[in-house]
């Protein structure tokens, strides 16, 4: 596979990006590039020396000429968050970041797909689409591609069934806006809600559709608090989002891309199905929501909006 990857920022998610794609074996070039040039050189000999057991790869620390030619960059430089902190919070800081990395990255890359992993992702892809001047479709956020994962992971814990049996989506923000869209989450193509019932021959435990939204909204905060950072889930999310950038066939994501005009929402980049493949985002699936739900993804857009209206961009 001849893939080239760069990774604008070294730290720990970065680096925990650039070890996943190393183990899927998803580039045949990985390129590290941050501020702190010695963490991103020994991140990169670190995982590098550990090719020889995973396969052909190259690996390396760069500046932003490093970075021609590559098929997709992924941006995760910022500021992280810190415990108690909002990710709203972090924009304008990270923004203001954004702002001197896109000149840079775009004027070597120009033809690359861009991925947004940097909070506030919604944010941060906006101002990407909006100043860049790369075409909308290749850009976009891992937006709530995480906050999906961590819905199946507490359903398939709750009923003790496998990950993969799980289907459904947060949609919105990647933040305290999100929510479930219940009439489309299913185990095995049986509404959620009525699995327990539908299961013969075990006594299976009841949910709270509230408690599982607070979960999946408060789980970074959790592990932040814990262990000063999230890594290794948003870093497997961001490795299965470049697989699927990898094939011809096309995916479907909840993806963090700009909206014009689906549910009645425009200019303005949040999470929705997307139909993403080696060519970016080949189009936005409306899928069919309650009137609640319309309303609940209009919210969340308007709050949204509210942070950007305070922006420098």
């Amino acid at each position: 596979m001849s893939n080239k990857i760069t990774i604008i920022g070294a730290g720990q998610v970065g680096s925990t990006i650039a070890y996943a794609l190393t183990l899927k074996q998803l580039a045949s070039e990985i390129v590290l590039i941050d501020i702190a040039k010695d963490r991103a050189m020994g991140e990169a000999m670190d995982i590098r020396q550990g090719t020889p057991f995973l396969g052909p790869i190259s690996i390396h620390d760069g500046d932003y000429i490093d970075a021609k030619d590559s098929d997709i960059v992924i941006l995760t430089s910022g500021v992280a968050r810190k415990p108690g902190q909002s990710r709203l919070d972090l924009a304008q800081t990270n923004v203001n970041i954004t702002k001197s990395i896109i000149p840079e990255i775009t004027k070597v890359a120009p033809n690359a797909l861009y991925v947004v992993v940097a909070n506030p992702v919604d944010i941060l892809t906006y101002q990407f689409v909006k100043t860049s001047g790369i075409p909308a479709n290749h850009i976009f956020g891992t937006g709530t591609m995480l906050d999906t994962a961590r819905f199946r992971a507490r359903i398939a814990e709750t009923y003790r069934v496998a990950q993969e049996n799980v289907h459904g989506y947060v949609f919105g923000e990647h933040g305290d806006s999100s929510f479930v869209p219940w009439s489309l989450a299913n185990i095995g193509s049986i509404p959620v809600e009525k699995y327990a019932s539908a299961v013969e021959g075990q006594k299976l435990p009841s949910f709270n559709k509230d408690d599982v939204e607070e979960y999946i909204r408060k789980s970074g905060g959790i592990i932040i608090a814990a262990k000063k950072c999230t890594n290794y889930a948003i870093g497997v999310t961001t490795a299965c989002l470049c697989e699927a950038l990898n094939y011809e066939t096309d995916s479907v994501l909840t993806l963090s891309t700009m909206l014009n005009g689906e549910y009645g929402i425009k200019d303005v980049c949040l999470s929705i199905p997307a139909v993403v493949g080696s060519k970016g985002i080949t189009s936005r699936i409306v899928a069919p929501l309650t009137d609640d739900e319309i309303a609940k993804l209009q919210h969340s857009a308007e709050c949204l909006k509210g942070v950007l209206s305070q922006l420098q961009f």
